[in-house]
């Protein structure tokens, strides 16, 4: 190319034309790369500066993600702890409604549902988890947000635990107790004898007529006594109560309040029935002679009535306690009521059960709690000649932690403490969860004001340089005019050959 003359002007033509064609192409790779400094040869001030504030934009949108992920692991533990404090909600509303009941066995069945409430709060403590973080769960749980390069920014939040409802430092709520039952057995039996008292040398003798009117006065040189395999009871004591004049009525009466026997008299016929819980003998003692005994046998049909024993009589009213004192029912006794009608009174009830073994007579009872079977008839389950006035008792082997006013009042007192600590720890959640989306946005708008900030030491003007690529072009084209005019000039020569 060295051999090539070019003349002054064509030359300075083609310099301009280089020239322009080096600006269009700088400008031309500022409208496509949208920046006005590429690297550090456009601008290195500017091009580091921007480089630092593009670093740390990026830096801190790495961290807004992670801030992201905080926000969701303390929604998850928000939404845990609201539906942990609507259970224990639910679980005081159990409490309550066994304070509105004396029924133990109701209390028992609300102790069992108030441990079930327990158990869905440990199992909702331990779902509330966001990949892998759980701040309901405990231990290893803590939860650190940073919020700046350099981590010198950062909130930690303390996890919780309350997937063991006990902890002291949680709810301090415990499983109750649900009781356990117990079983008792008494046994059916009886018998009666009839003896006819009429005026006569062998047995008791009347001072007067033979009519037998429970006012007839019985002799007073006669003991009447009855006799067991144990015990011995005096009826009538001819030197004292005949020396008073003892009636009839009076044997009657001493009968009756002889336990587990019991008398009735047919002034129409002179019959005395005498009932009892076990076998008896009746004999004077004076004469030695014996004139009347009850053999006494275990009820052996369902349908065997109870008024053939000494324990019952006709109007007898039989009733169910509890521990408590709450009556779960009552039965009137009547001249045809069986045994299979006491067995089915008793299974009428929740949480009781009652079985009769008619081979040996008992009746066998079984509760979810402490029961009474109390009669109004003092001769009741009575042997021995010793009345049992406290009835048949069942004693539960446990009691539900429900049993008593005072053991759920201590239970609602807890859930009370369990609620505020509840409401507490959400509201301390609620704080960090407005403090991480405080932050979060305030990081949005740093990143942005660092991008926005090496945007204006990088970014083309488009419109500015839309308008000098206009011109460049236009400068292009003169030069490419005036090198062309250039050449006409050199080319005149050409005319003189």
């Amino acid at each position: 190319m060295q051999d090539i003359t070019l003349s002054a002007a064509v030359r300075q033509n083609l310099l301009t034309l280089q020239s322009t064609a080096d600006m269009m192409s700088g400008v031309q790779n500022k409208l496509a790369t949208g920046l006005k400094v590429n690297s550090a040869l456009d601008n290195p001030n500017s091009f580091f500066t921007a480089s630092g504030l593009n670093s740390r934009a990026s830096d801190l949108g790495n961290l807004l993600d992670d801030m992201g992920q905080s926000l969701q692991t303390i929604k998850a533990a928000d939404k845990g702890i609201e539906t942990v404090t609507d259970l224990v909600e639910a679980a005081k509303a159990k409490a309550n409604q066994a304070l509105q009941t004396q029924s133990q066995y109701e209390r028992k069945i609300f102790a069992e549902q108030y441990n079930d409430l327990l158990e869905q709060i440990e199992d909702v403590a331990k779902d509330s988890s966001y990949k892998g973080k759980n701040l309901l769960a405990g231990d290893g749980n803590d939860l650190t947000t940073i919020f700046n390069e350099d981590a010198t920014s950062k909130l930690t939040i303390e996890a919780v635990d309350y997937t063991d409802t006990s902890l002291s430092n949680g709810l301090n709520l415990s499983d109750l107790a649900e009781g356990q039952g117990g079983a008792t057995s008494f046994q059916l039996q009886g018998g009666k004898t009839t003896i006819t008292l009429q005026e006569s040398t062998g047995g008791p003798t009347l001072n007067s007529s033979s009519s037998l009117a429970s006012s007839n006065i019985i002799a007073g040189t006669n003991t009447i006594n009855l006799y067991n395999t144990t015990a011995t009871a005096s009826v009538i004591d001819g030197g004292t109560l005949a020396a008073s004049g003892a009636t009839v009525q009076d044997l009657i009466d001493n009968l009756n309040g002889i336990a587990g026997v019991r008398a009735e008299f047919d002034e129409t016929n002179g019959e005395l029935t005498i009932y009892s819980d076990e076998d008896l003998a009746v004999s004077t003692a004076s004469a030695g002679a014996a004139f009347g005994s009850v053999n006494a046998t275990a009820f052996a049909q369902d349908t065997q009535v109870l008024a053939d024993s000494g324990s019952f009589a006709v109007g007898d009213t039989l009733t169910l306690t509890d521990g408590n004192g709450y009556e779960l029912g009552s039965l009137e006794v009547e001249a045809d009521t069986t045994v299979d009608d006491l067995e089915n009174f008793v299974n009428d009830f929740n949480g009781v059960s009652a079985s009769f073994d008619t081979g040996s007579g008992l009746l066998s009872i079984q509760s979810d709690t402490d029961l009474s079977l109390k009669s109004d008839n003092t001769d009741f389950a009575s042997s021995g000649f010793t009345a049992n006035s406290t009835g048949v008792s069942v004693a539960a082997l446990s009691d539900s932690g429900f049993a008593t006013d005072s053991d759920i009042n201590r239970v609602v007192d807890r859930l009370n403490n369990a609620l505020g600590n509840l409401r507490s720890q959400a509201s301390e959640f609620g704080t960090n969860l407005s403090t991480v989306e405080i932050r979060q946005d305030y990081t949005k708008t740093m990143i942005n004001t660092l991008q926005e900030g090496a945007g204006l030491l990088t970014l083309a003007d488009t419109n500015e340089e839309g308008a000098n690529l206009l011109a460049l072009q236009t400068r292009q084209q003169l030069a490419s005019t005036s090198l062309s005019f250039a050449s006409q000039a050199d080319q005149t020569v050409l005319s003189l050959f």
